[in-house]
């Protein structure tokens, strides 16, 4: 039965919606490759006026929904979509159905997901007071990231700040870390992100399931 459902998603992913394609983010991730009783959603783009189109008619409350955003677009595009339907989520007071973000898995050959259920999306900090006792690490458009505990360095990118800080979060007592990312951020620099953090074995690193995309921010 597991297979048959896969099936007719991935022939209702390929020959839906008029026949309009979603360029899938690219990930090497293997955490989840299946996900049963779904409903998909799609985002696509519209690449003459660069702009979205976000079609959930297919979207059924009680399954989990396989979200598919094409990567091209930002998360200033998307944020709005993604906080409907994390809205919609947190209705569901069971929390038995979950949401997945849809990838081309590049080494599997296939697709794998990233659960995102959890994860609660704001456009400016929650708390306007600067906590102490959390990390604070920003993403900027082109991807170099600097973060509020090393405020004199910038890095080329997340995965090179979590790689040369991993020791730094392994000796350090368990401290929230909140992402904070920047609007024109491309959907598949977010996956990357999303994956990067899914790689790391690190009893230190507590990712907060609170992200921050900053809309009209300079930072």
């Amino acid at each position: 039965m597991k297979k048959i459902i896969f099936i007719i998603f991935i022939f209702c992913f390929l020959s839906s919606c008029n026949e309009r394609i979603v360029q899938l983010p690219e990930t090497t991730n293997k955490d989840i490759t299946e996900v049963t009783d779904v409903s998909p959603i799609y985002m696509f783009y519209d690449e003459e006026k660069d702009s979205i189109e976000f079609n959930r008619r297919n979207m059924i409350s009680a399954t989990n929904w396989l979200v598919n955003i094409d990567k091209r677009l930002t998360l200033k595009q998307i944020l709005p979509h993604l906080q409907y339907l994390q809205e919609k989520r947190q209705g569901d007071e069971k929390h038995s159905f979950h949401n997945y973000f849809t990838c081309n898995n590049t080494e599997l050959k296939n697709l794998s997901f990233i659960e995102f259920t959890d994860v609660v999306y704001y456009e400016d900090y929650p708390n306007k007071d600067y906590e102490e006792d959390k990390i604070y690490i920003y993403v900027h458009a082109d991807g170099k990231t600097s973060s509020s505990n090393d405020t004199h360095n910038e890095y080329e990118s997340f995965s090179t700040y979590i790689d040369l800080k991993k020791e730094y979060f392994k000796n350090i007592p368990e401290i929230e870390t909140i992402l904070s990312l920047h609007e024109n951020l491309s959907f598949q620099n977010y996956i990357d992100i999303k994956s990067k953090l899914l790689s790391v074995k690190s009893d230190g690193l507590k990712i907060s399931n609170q992200e921050i995309i900053l809309i009209n921010y300079i930072y």
